[in-house]
């Protein structure tokens, strides 16, 4: 028995194998390396989804940005209760609204229901009118009006699309499990989806870019990371974005970010700073847990893309939503297929009942 069901096999899948050993996420049967900056979002929407929505459109695209329009309409239910919550809590209430189903139609409103809940929601809360969506522009680039409420640069637009393909999927990771769950009950995608977002909303699974920030800000400059890592470790502080439950190597979704934080010319000094303090925390790991193979995470370069894309710290996990949110969906109707209520067993070792004299 594994407390955190460690290597246990909880479902079959043709969507995605991680494998930390080697440091390689497949999906669909391409490498990451073949998908992030060379494919777009909604190409690996389509690569997910093939032979799970029989009626996936044609011109995915198009009817993306159809569904962004249509779920905009939900925006006018944001009031005072709902802007005094955290983004991410705000945002699930707003797709909560949507109907449940499990037809191709729910599922598109369930694409775009994070980025533009997300969007409406940080303006709001900032105190500026939603934009809403233009059903024309790709889904990243959409995403980025609706939150600034001015067009974003090819190269902006660009960053975005390969960390939402870049965390599209990710094996059977605490919320894609959760959203199979839900989804083996025939509650409907939008329960799954929920389902899903809920799990994310942790700090243990998608809360932790927002520390990275934090961290790096707290830090200053190259000169002071030794000594505040040094510091830090002493404390018995858990070093943010460092080292991954299934990656025993480099996680390979970092370096697709940190090329895609490189488009962006005005971040330079930023990312070079972001790469010191990586290449000082490493150095230091290596010297105090030299038994271990600590590496950069995922989390690391999130942060850096998502802060130089305008995103609150607030909001970045709404942003994991955006692109996970394509995996759950794929994971939700391949579950369907299979069509098995998702029920484990338990080891009871709480105590026996007392006897009767």
């Amino acid at each position: 028995m594994s407390d955190g069901l460690e290597g246990v096999v909880a479902a079959a899948t043709v969507l995605s194998e991680v494998d930390g050993a080697a440091g390689v996420l497949i999906v669909r049967g391409r490498s990451l390396d073949e998908l992030a900056g060379r494919t777009t979002y909604e190409q690996v929407v389509a690569l997910l989804f093939g032979g799970f929505y029989p009626d996936l459109p044609a011109d995915l695209p198009a009817a993306l940005g159809a569904a962004r329009a249509e779920v905009f309409a939900e925006v006018s239910a944001l009031d005072t209760g709902l802007l005094d919550r955290t983004p991410i809590e705000a945002m699930r209430a707003l797709t909560a609204r949507l109907a449940d189903g499990d037809d191709m139609q729910t599922a598109l409103r369930l694409l775009a229901a994070p980025a533009v809940f997300t969007a409406a929601v940080v303006r709001a809360q900032a105190g500026e009118a939603p934009v809403a969506p233009d059903p024309t522009l790709s889904h990243a680039a959409d995403i980025l009006r609706m939150l600034r409420g001015k067009p974003a640069s090819k190269a902006e637009a660009d960053a975005l699309d390969t960390y939402l393909v870049t965390v599209a999927d990710h094996g059977l990771n605490a919320s894609t499990f959760a959203a199979r769950v839900v989804a083996s009950t025939r509650a409907g995608l939008t329960s799954a989806v929920l389902a899903g977002i809920s799990a994310l909303k942790g700090p243990l699974h998608g809360g932790a870019p927002g520390p990275v920030i934090e961290m790096l800000d707290e830090i200053g400059e190259p000169s002071n990371a030794r000594a505040w890592i040094e510091a830090a470790l002493a404390r018995c502080v858990l070093l943010i974005a460092v080292g991954h439950q299934i990656y025993t190597v480099r996680d390979p979704r970092a370096d697709a970010l940190k090329t895609a934080v490189r488009w962006l010319d005005a971040r330079q000094g930023r990312l070079e700073f972001a790469e010191a303090v990586e290449a000082a925390a490493l150095a230091i790991l290596r010297e105090h847990k030299p038994e271990r193979s600590l590496e950069t995470n995922v989390e690391f370069y999130t942060a850096l893309l998502l802060e130089a894309l305008d995103f609150p710290l607030s909001a970045f996990t709404c942003v994991f939503a955006m692109g996970r949110v394509a995996g759950w969906l794929a994971h939700a109707r391949e579950q369907l297929a299979g069509g098995r209520l998702i029920r484990p067993a338990s080891l009871y070792v709480g105590p026996a009942p007392r006897k009767a004299a």
